[in-house]
């Protein structure tokens, strides 16, 4: 019999090395773990098992949520006619250029094509989230606006899904049905919750939103949906008290990555086959190559007609061409209701994770913003929000972090 505890220590092991590489490296550590997953299902014999399944699960909820709830409402008004924009062209055109190439040039069926369009339309929240987090850009007016577009992406990727193949039955009418009244309610309950239970050693006020977020999971699941759907809404919607509460952020997140994130990104990586990537290399290199171009026709030029400099609007461009959850989801829904078969699967997949990972990589390497001191001028300030707001805690006020320093903003 397989030991629970053995299992657990060789992913905490990857994970713990891909974290001592990711800061040795410059890497960011989603990228860094999504590796460890490759070398460990196709060396080490790594394989998941049901409770790491729900490991998984819950870390890309609980990021997917903290990704919505570090979008600033205020920066979020100011800046909405451009992650609208942004966010709608990032969606767009690589689910019409994915959907006409499988169909035209890769002869794949119209359903098989549609599914092909919508998991290679997606910006992966969880990504872009967690090079926001380890660059601080999180922080800036620039890294609210990427993660407001993210949104917006993946919004279209959801309704393109639901309008396309969606099984509406009475499930979906009930998740439906609680969801959009909760969603009405929470910013009203949110601060009395905070205010009335907060910082307390049993830390209630984070309970409440497990709870939340886990009903929610549980009827979009029974809808024949997913768990991640609802998350970021109910982040969005919270937001407001979190600007104004940052510690209790810090501490969901530390609990985020430290025990949840790991178990997601080694999984997203274990599922990448190299002799499966070696035999269908030029077909998923071409979904690969249609996905970032299709992002790149429609996201740069926008980027510099609301006046970002060539660096940040690169930068952007980059993290918004990448993918991992909502594409895999996509993917995965279209191989259980055999719209697309297991070929056509590993080719989509191996394309998704390939977009989390090429375009990271680069827009780290060579197009990461410095944040400055004094910030930057308008449209888009990279200054801190604790350089703007004296008294907010930040993460460079949490015990036992090193705050990031000139020297590491200069790293590329």
């Amino acid at each position: 019999m397989e030991s629970t505890w053995a299992t657990a220590s060789l992913w905490m092991a990857l994970a713990l090395a891909a974290s001592v590489f990711s800061i040795r490296l410059g890497l960011s550590v989603a990228l860094a773990e999504m590796l460890a997953g490759v070398i460990g299902g196709n060396f080490l014999a790594l394989h998941t098992t049901p409770w790491i399944d729900f490991l998984a699960a819950f870390g890309a909820v609980l990021l997917t949520f903290l990704a919505g709830a570090e979008i600033d409402p205020g920066s979020l008004r100011r800046h909405l006619k451009a992650s609208l924009t942004i966010g709608a062209l990032s969606f767009f055109l690589p689910f019409i250029g994915a959907w006409l190439f499988a169909y035209f040039v890769a002869h794949w069926d119209l359903r098989a094509s549609q599914i092909a369009g919508i998991a290679l339309s997606t910006t992966s929240v969880a990504v872009v989230y967690a090079v926001m987090v380890e660059t601080r850009l999180n922080e800036t007016d620039l890294g609210k606006l990427i993660l407001a577009a993210c949104f917006v992406t993946d919004l279209g990727t959801v309704l393109a899904l639901g309008v396309l193949f969606a099984n509406f039955n009475a499930w979906m009418a009930l998740f439906i049905g609680i969801t959009v009244p909760m969603l009405w309610i929470l910013p009203k309950v949110t601060p009395w919750v905070i205010a009335r239970w907060g910082n307390r050693t049993s830390e209630p006020e984070v309970k409440f939103f497990l709870l939340v977020l886990f009903v929610l999971g549980w009827l979009a699941t029974s809808a024949k949906s997913e768990a991640v759907l609802p998350a970021y809404l109910v982040g969005l919607v919270a937001a407001g008290a979190f600007v104004k509460d940052r510690a209790l952020l810090h501490r969901m997140r530390a609990m985020a990555f430290a025990i949840l994130t790991p178990f997601y990104f080694l999984k997203a990586g274990l599922f990448v086959s190299l002799p499966a990537v070696a035999v269908g290399f030029g077909l998923t290199l071409a979904f690969l190559g249609v996905k970032v171009a299709s992002k790149f026709i429609g996201v740069w030029p926008a980027t510099r007609a609301f006046g970002m400099a060539v660096r940040e609007g690169t930068y952007t461009t980059l993290l918004m061409s990448t993918g991992l959850t909502f594409g895999s989801i996509s993917a995965l829904f279209g191989l259980t209701n055999g719209v697309i078969d297991q070929g056509q699967y590993t080719i989509l997949v191996t394309s998704i994770i390939g977009s989390a990972v090429v375009p990271t990589l680069i827009a780290q390497a060579w197009f990461r913003p410095r944040i400055t001191a004094l910030g930057k001028a308008a449209p888009f300030s990279l200054q801190p929000a604790d350089a703007k707001a004296p008294g907010v805690q930040t993460r460079a006020d949490l015990p036992g972090v090193r705050p990031t320093g000139p020297a590491d903003q200069e790293k590329p």
